[in-house]
């Protein structure tokens, strides 16, 4: 299947590494150029190295922290700039702090995790928004977690912002559609990346028990009896933002090998 992505630019957030890097990964296959973003300088242009490793790839990248308006004005002005507008927005970012609604004693975690999880994506649609009106085949990717529909364990923070997220990809999907740009909502499971291995050890510690086995108990909660890949994920995002999905907006896709239980 023809992706239709050939030439398009994406703006993808959070992409030196995980989930944000293997969209880069998977659109670049199909011929998008890649405006690229990561708060650490280094790590994004290893990540832009490896993105052109063995193939004709066109990606810029940008050191740039999604929580703060100043570095995402800075990374669209570059990335039309050098393209000359935005066709694809994937709002993407780290994870905040594993814990306990007891284990944050202050204001403090929540406003940060606020700016990196909903302030982020808010001011991402914002700035990017003037220019992929009137481009054809537009749309916005927001990427949230399971957890928007059976909250984490020990995950409060990521569990109450990131149902925030669901609700403004939703919002913006009817705003939006009248200027014929489709926003759409990915919720990985267990997908195997830095991120997921570090929880997979704070768990494990909490729980006294080894990391393998922590692996293995959430391993049989999920229906397929493994965690995700990364390009599995990756491969869901590419559709949801390509023209294969242009009579889909307003859609929450879980990529999660069935770990979700509920109907809907």
């Amino acid at each position: 299947m023809d992706l239709g992505l050939e030439g398009k630019v994406a703006m993808i957030g959070g992409a030196s590494r995980g989930l944000g890097f293997a969209i880069a990964e998977a659109l670049v296959s199909e011929g998008a150029r890649v405006s690229i973003a990561s708060r650490n300088e280094a790590a994004i242009r290893q990540a832009a190295q490896r993105l052109a490793q063995g193939r004709t790839a066109e990606v810029l990248p940008v050191a740039a922290d999604v929580s703060r308006a100043s570095d995402i004005t800075a990374w669209h002005r570059a990335t039309v700039e050098h393209w000359g507008g935005v066709d694809i927005l994937v709002c993407n970012s780290g994870g905040p702090p594993a814990g306990t609604f007891q284990s944050f004693v202050d204001d403090a975690p929540w406003q940060s995790a606020f700016e990196l999880l909903v302030l982020s994506a808010i001011r991402l649609v914002r700035t990017v928004l003037p220019s992929m009106k009137g481009r054809t085949g537009a749309s916005i990717l927001l990427l949230t977690s399971s957890s928007v529909k059976e909250p984490i364990a020990n995950l409060v923070l990521s569990n109450v912002l990131r149902a925030s997220v669901a609700a403004l990809a939703k919002s913006l999907a009817n705003e939006l559609a009248a200027d014929e740009i489709r926003v759409n909502h990915l919720l990985p499971g267990r997908i195997r990346t830095d991120r997921l291995r570090e929880l997979d050890q704070a768990n494990a510690a909490r729980a006294g028990i080894s990391v393998e086995e922590q692996q293995r108990r959430v391993t049989a909660t999920i229906p397929l009896q493994r965690y995700g890949a990364p390009e599995e994920f990756a491969r869901a995002a590419a559709f949801l933002v390509s023209q294969a999905a242009s009579y889909i907006t307003g859609a929450s896709l879980q990529v999660d090998g069935g770990l979700i239980r509920s109907v809907m």
